[in-house]
């Protein structure tokens, strides 16, 4: 143990440089892949924003994959990354929202599904929050 109480392996772990590098990647990494795969086909991003209603489907599509790519970025090179992680985590609360409305569902399967998807994508707001409160910490003690 180390002198906080955390085991040597995790400290050592979480000492190690690559560490928040690689938390941060795989925290965005579905943003990134979702993004890219919008931004190389056009016509299902834009039948995606359709079928939730969204209109017009090319604002939201355009404004979806922004927020996708440039939000991930902002936080891997560790520059304002308070902006890229209130990016994601206000985009994933309304996405969250609008497409796991559990509470408008009848019981059955489908609204059990979508209330797992809606708690889980308001954990990923949580981690957003978590991620953002971190880089302030760090650039207040720098």
């Amino acid at each position: 143990m180390s002198g906080t109480g955390t085991p040597k392996l995790v400290a050592s772990v979480l000492d190690f440089a690559p560490t928040g590098f690689l938390a941060r990647l795989l925290l965005v990494s579905a943003y990134l892949v979702g993004g890219i795969a919008k931004l190389g086909d056009w016509p299902a991003a834009l039948a995606e924003q359709a079928h939730f209603g969204l209109t017009p489907p090319a604002l939201w599509a355009a404004l979806t994959i922004a927020i996708e790519l440039i939000a991930p970025l902002l936080i891997l090179s560790g520059r304002l990354v308070w902006l890229g992680a209130g990016m994601l985590g206000v985009f994933t609360f309304f996405a969250a929202i609008l497409a796991n409305a559990f509470w408008a569902m009848p019981e059955g399967p489908e609204r059990f599904a979508a209330t797992n998807a809606f708690f889980e994508h308001m954990g990923l707001v949580g981690a957003f929050v978590l991620l953002a409160s971190l880089a302030r910490g760090e650039k207040k003690g720098a």
